[in-house]
């Protein structure tokens, strides 16, 4: 996509201009999965009344990714699911609604070709499959101006993935990242600062080396969990995804994230709740509980 730079230059300056950091909600679409292997042992009589199935058992969840405008840095966390797979790829996820990854940047002033970094949490499609374009017979780079960022655990991981695993981890797009020459990888250090923007914390339980962004933003801390919190309705501790490699280590990291969040006052962003964009917690007789939910572009 070629920037319309007479169209979106007033709009950039316009946000830039006394603001060092700015934070875009980035809306990819919405696709369906299996009820079932979204809340794991949780039985469907529980689950359905938190994100009704349809006739085939399956469930719609977002592909919400998030935008970082830092300074000269333009940063991109996640990307969706993209737009090259064959139909008959795209009929078991059922892809729907109108936003694009396209048009989210475009509803903000941006286009692809002013993406700066790709931080991609993890490396399976419905997160990355964005990255990579087709034209004709070539696979090449969605943002081709940008770096892509992993780490070397997880693209390890990735390309030589295990028999279980190994259809969610796609090589058309992995493989032509690193063809390009813009993959970099991030040290494996929990903690460690990205780009002045972000810190990177890593969790294990739903693949190896899976990258959560903690992110300073209006005086407060967002988390962005990526598939550790999938959706609002993932909160309880027990409600972990048959999709995850490690479950026993997905509950103590989910564990660990939400108390830490809510003695900490963190706000979490997810990637999959199909309403819910942000969220505090309270603690209730319960447990760690839902507080409000709000936008992104609400945050005070």
């Amino acid at each position: 996509m070629v920037c319309n730079i007479s169209a979106t230059f007033d709009l950039i300056l316009t946000k830039s201009i006394g603001k060092s950091m700015n934070l875009y909600t980035i809306d990819t679409g919405f696709f369906k999965l299996d009820g079932g292997a979204m809340f794991g042992v949780v039985p469907k009589s529980i689950w359905q009344n938190l994100n009704p199935p349809d006739e085939n058992n399956l469930c719609t969840w977002a592909m919400r990714c998030l935008l970082i405008e830092n300074k000269d840095r333009l940063i991109l966390i996640d990307n969706g699911i993209g737009n090259k797979q064959g139909t008959k790829f795209m009929s078991y996820y059922y892809l729907h609604g109108d936003d694009t990854l396209d048009r989210s940047l475009a509803k903000h002033g941006f286009c692809s070709d002013d993406i700066t970094d790709v931080f991609l949490t993890h490396l399976h499609f419905d997160h990355c499959g964005g990255s990579i374009i087709r034209e004709g017979e070539k696979l090449k780079p969605a943002f081709k101006n940008a770096i892509y960022w992993s780490n070397q655990s997880h693209w390890d991981w990735a390309i030589t993935p295990n028999d279980r695993e190994k259809a969610s981890f796609l090589k058309e797009n992995i493989l032509p990242i690193q063809d390009s020459g813009q993959l970099q990888f991030l040290p494996m250090e929990d903690g460690i600062t990205f780009a002045d923007t972000m810190t990177i914390r890593f969790a294990y339980g739903h693949t190896e080396a899976m990258m959560i962004p903690q992110i300073s933003y209006k005086n407060q801390t967002l988390l962005y969990m990526a598939d550790l919190l999938p959706a609002t309705m993932h909160i309880p501790i027990p409600y972990v995804m048959a999709y995850d490699m490690f479950p026993l280590q997905t509950l103590k990291e989910k564990k660990h994230f939400l108390e830490e969040a809510f003695t900490k006052k963190y706000i979490l962003f997810f990637e999959h709740d199909p309403k819910v964009e942000c969220c505090t917690l309270q603690q209730t007789e319960k447990g760690i509980r839902l507080a409000e939910k709000f936008k992104l572009a609400e945050l005070d």
